[in-house]
């Protein structure tokens, strides 16, 4: 992991501010959403991408009832069902 040598408090929230420097950088514009992940002691934040319920791919994304699902999933599901062989 690289340190940026950036160093931010929190707000009496919980908030912290990423610099435009480092938003720019990684293509974070306002109101894009953040994953937050929890490696052992460490929070990573990652720029959220919408993956399959399933299988986790982000490819060929259909929105069904509120969730992502992929077109190799429907076709996976179709076969299960009996519908296409």
């Amino acid at each position: 992991m690289k340190s940026t040598g950036i160093v931010r408090k929190l707000d009496e929230l919980g908030r912290i501010t990423l610099p435009i420097e480092l938003r720019r950088t990684l293509g974070v514009s306002e109101r894009d959403p953040l994953e937050i992940f929890v490696d052992e002691d460490r929070i990573v934040l990652q720029k959220y991408e919408p993956t399959d319920v399933f299988n986790g791919e982000k490819n060929d994304l259909f929105d069904y009832c509120g969730k992502k699902v992929s077109k190799e999933s429907i076709i996976q599901l179709a076969k299960l069902a009996g519908i296409i062989e």
